[in-house]
């Protein structure tokens, strides 16, 4: 069975909307495009190498699956993404039937995406890889789908604009399993999945007086 592991770059509030560029994602007015490049450093890259250096597949929402599509075939062949990005499968999720992938290996996930991704985790191959696909991945999250998160924190906050998790998540403990910090500040936190979320109390085990008033105040 495969894992599918998302891996997302956010602002420390979360927002990671464009990191790449001002003209990746400007929906909604977003300012910020290409709020990444700057902090992007050695440490954060020998990352991505060490993410990339395992077998995967990709799995895209059809937003990023554009932005890609448009960029990493055309890069210089001595860049080792674009050529690795050729190669490997790529799964598409979008909601038009009509989508004719152009970029080799591309493959259209179909009409029920759920379906199509459980069935993908369900065979023998490599582990699905996300990247940004910020629509995408909250269907994922709210399904219960995602094994493995890496996320990479920079040290910038964007207030407005698309962010990792929704409200439709699903409740999830994660256990930290690797972490490490760039020297410009961008903190690369590995998680898995942990089980049920656990929630314990820091109350007093008898309540004071004061204390059942504030709760019967609550609206």
């Amino acid at each position: 069975m495969r894992k599918i592991i998302v891996a997302a770059f956010t602002s420390l509030d979360g927002v990671m909307q464009a990191p790449g560029g001002p003209d990746e994602d400007p929906v909604g007015g977003f300012r910020f495009g290409g709020w990444a490049a700057p902090l992007f450093d050695e440490k954060m890259g020998a990352s991505i190498g060490e993410l990339f250096a395992k077998p995967f597949d990709l799995l895209l929402g059809r937003k990023t699956y554009d932005i890609f599509a448009a960029h990493w075939p055309y890069v210089e062949k001595d860049d080792p993404i674009g050529p690795l990005f050729d190669r490997i499968n790529k799964y598409v999720a979008t909601r038009n039937s009509a989508f004719k992938p152009t970029w080799q290996n591309s493959h259209v996930l179909g009409p029920d995406t759920i379906a199509a991704v459980k069935r993908l985790k369900s065979e023998d191959g490599p582990d699905l890889l996300t990247q940004g696909s910020t629509e995408f991945l909250k269907t994922l999250f709210e399904h219960d789908l995602v094994d493995e998160i890496h996320v990479s924190v920079f040290p910038v906050v964007l207030g407005k604009g698309k962010r990792l998790f929704g409200e439709a998540s699903f409740p999830r403990a994660l256990t930290l399993t690797g972490s490490s910090t760039s020297d410009s500040g961008i903190v690369m936190s590995k998680y898995a999945r942990a089980g049920d979320v656990v929630t314990g109390s820091f109350e007093f085990e008898t309540p004071t007086a004061a204390e059942l008033e504030r709760r019967r105040n609550l609206t």
